[in-house]
């Protein structure tokens, strides 16, 4: 474990199915235990994709944040590279949250959950199957698959689905991944192929950055079966929704629909796009919306 003094994170690492993923661990100024976020990205997405500016607004508010990589992507293990398994991802929460209630300085009753997008709908299931969750907070939420094959151009559907049938006929031989684009111009062979997709998507990465803008394809044959909304009537502790209106990849009625099945839900609707709610304004309403959210069910004191 090292010390980055630069922003007062750890850099740090956990178990998640035999192999080391990577995290970011913010502590605050004040003495523990704290109430602790745990915090993953979305479909493709990596830490450095704006999570940290999330982690030190909840840092600065008094919590403990523990930012991780899936494996397979950013600087976590995993062969081979890009691959976007649900069920893996799912154990990579588990295992993160296992990981943060044993840490120095952690209160263990008071872990959260933070996803977006794609992430937000894996807190869901997450915070359904953990019932010592304290809250879950899902962030413009990936809730149901056919919803968001609905949404998508046909000819972008059959491009990614051929690619798809591709790379998994490959994986039973040994091959190495067809890959698709996450993003992409829109009725491209991309998983996420709307107007606003790529310029929103690869404005989250930092300028330099090396990033990958793609994955295995045959995630496209599995992602519009998976409806992790359909847990949030399970979640026995308050979850707050923030709900982009104008979403081109999750659509908000869906989400809206889920959501309200979660027994102590709320629900905040902001007119932006899937894309907006990281950046300038949008980010800092909607970073308010969770701190005073958290302030009120996990206060730090």
């Amino acid at each position: 474990m090292t010390i980055n003094t630069d922003t007062s994170r750890l850099d740090i690492t956990f178990r998640s199915g035999g192999i080391d993923c990577a995290a970011w661990l913010y502590l605050p100024a004040s003495r523990g235990p704290f109430p602790t976020i745990v915090m993953g990205h979305g479909l493709g997405g990596i830490r450095q994709m704006r999570l940290d500016a999330f982690a030190e607004r909840f840092q600065a508010a008094g919590y403990a944040c523990l930012v991780f990589d899936y494996r397979h992507f950013g600087a976590s293990g995993g062969e081979p590279r890009q691959l976007l398994d649900i069920n893996r991802q799912l154990e990579d929460w588990a295992a993160a949250i296992g990981f943060a209630r044993t840490l120095e300085g952690v209160d263990p009753e008071r872990v959260v959950l933070w996803g977006t997008s794609f992430g937000g709908g894996h807190v869901i299931v997450a915070g359904a199957r953990d019932e010592r969750v304290a809250a879950v907070i899902a962030q413009c939420p990936f809730t149901d698959g056919p919803a968001s094959v609905l949404a998508t151009h046909p000819l972008s559907l059959i491009k990614a689905t051929a690619l798809g049938l591709r790379d998994a006929a490959g994986s039973v031989f040994g091959r190495p991944p067809t890959m698709v684009a996450t993003a992409g111009t829109p009725r491209s062979a991309a998983l996420m192929a709307a107007p606003d997709a790529q310029p929103g998507y690869l404005a989250l990465v930092p300028a330099g950055m090396p990033f990958y803008n793609e994955v295995a394809a045959r995630f496209a044959l599995r992602v519009g079966l998976h409806r992790p909304g359909r847990h949030a009537a399970r979640l026995a502790c308050p979850a707050l929704f923030c709900i982009c209106e104008h979403d081109s990849v999750a659509p908000a009625r869906a989400a809206q629909r889920h959501a309200t099945r979660a027994p102590h839900g709320e629900i905040r609707l902001y007119l932006y796009g899937h894309f907006e709610i990281y950046l300038g304004e949008p980010f800092e309403r909607v970073v308010a919306d969770q701190i005073e959210f958290l302030m009120r069910h996990i206060p730090t004191t």
